[in-house]
């Protein structure tokens, strides 16, 4: 099983990236997928959740309204589009996939996620 998101760098208050996560190894379409972020010293904590099923989404408060997630089954991929990013978004973020056939179809804990990839740096400068 592999996750791994990329689309990470420097980016000026205000501005926009688009993160994405590939990943092999598992039946994607059976999974629900989460994007984390975690700031230096802090927890890693939920940003975005999209269901494997109905497309269903959550969002942390704190993003709501700005970030975008994501998902396409063919590629097996999922995506976080983040706008009017902010200093305090700066964090590594990353990518999980929790499986929804034998639990919920969306989850939102970070403990509700089995398979992990490397993060990606996202910095955003004032």
């Amino acid at each position: 099983v592999q996750l791994q998101a990329s689309g990470g760098g420097l980016v000026q208050a205000g501005g926009s990236l688009r993160l994405s996560c590939n990943t092999s190894g598992f039946t994607f379409d059976d999974y629900a997928i989460g994007w984390f972020r975690q700031a230096p010293g802090k927890e890693r904590d939920t940003i975005a959740c999209v269901s494997s099923t109905d497309g269903t989404t959550y969002y942390a408060d704190s993003v709501k309204g700005r970030f975008t997630i994501s998902r396409d089954n063919a590629k097996k991929m999922s995506y976080l589009q983040m706008t009017s990013l902010k200093p305090q978004d700066t964090a590594v973020y990353y990518c999980a996939a929790k499986d929804a056939i034998l639990t919920a179809p969306l989850g939102t804990r970070r403990d509700d996620y089995t398979y992990w990839g490397q993060g990606t740096l996202v910095t955003v400068s004032s």
